[in-house]
């Protein structure tokens, strides 16, 4: 049975490690990365160690993703769930541990008054910025130096998985996302392509398709003219574009 976040991400990878369950688009820069599940796990225990080896946080912290839809997101708040912490999602400023953001909204980032702070440009193929707002340290650079496997102990149905105005337990979390599924017509196998400008919630562009068991076609600043040959190149079975 999955009732948490790290379960239903743990299926997801053993149903194929090799096959894509993240692929990333963004027309603006042209950029396309593809993750399988092994690749996408290896992210995650990575930020997982970070998280807890490195930054020192313990079951019950709370960590601030002000961030967009991306894949590091998607890693981010996979490896914070996989460390036992709880993700702020930034809608709410309140005090946390850790906060994750980019160089273009630091300003916002500035709201959340944690102690460790790290920015992302997000950029293709992982690279790390060239100039770090002050105060903050690149993850792409800092998560590379942890192991590849997360060993920390397992998390509950009753811990707390999101902080903040959604505050909601793993068990919780887990419901919402079946429940969306549904909504949006993603079911067991399923190919989805999400344009992140109509679904930038993590429950949507995220969590749904993961317990669904499905697979993600994730897309920023989706060019309508793409998006046919982009289902027929990517074999999507459920688009949730315009």
């Amino acid at each position: 049975m999955t009732n948490t976040i790290p379960q239903a991400f743990a299926a997801a990878v053993r149903r194929d490690p090799a096959a894509p369950l993240l692929t990333w688009y963004d027309d603006a820069t042209g950029d396309r990365t593809e993750l399988s599940g092994a690749t996408l796990d290896n992210w995650v225990s990575k930020t997982a160690n970070l998280l807890v080896d490195g930054v020192g946080l313990g079951h019950g912290d709370t960590v601030a993703l002000v961030l967009p839809p991306h894949w590091q997101t998607a890693a981010l708040l996979l490896g914070v769930s996989a460390a036992g912490l709880a993700a702020d999602l930034g809608e709410e400023p309140q005090p946390v541990e850790a906060v994750f953001t980019t160089p273009d909204l630091v300003e916002r980032a500035a709201a959340w008054s944690g102690l460790d702070r790290y920015a992302t440009g997000l950029l293709p193929f992982a690279m790390p910025l060239r100039t770090l707002p002050d105060g903050y340290a690149d993850y792409v650079t800092e998560v590379r130096n942890f192991g590849d496997f997360y060993r920390g102990a397992p998390v509950d149905a009753a811990d707390l998985a999101l902080a903040g105005p959604y505050e909601s337990s793993h068990a919780d979390v887990i419901e919402a996302a079946g429940l969306r599924a549904a909504e949006l017509g993603i079911a067991a196998g399923d190919r989805v392509l999400i344009d992140t400008a109509l679904h930038p919630d993590p429950a949507d562009w995220l969590l749904a398709p993961l317990v669904a068991g499905a697979s993600v076609v994730l897309c920023a600043n989706l060019d309508a003219t793409k998006v046919e040959s982009r289902i027929d190149a990517e074999k999507v079975s459920v688009s949730l574009a315009r």
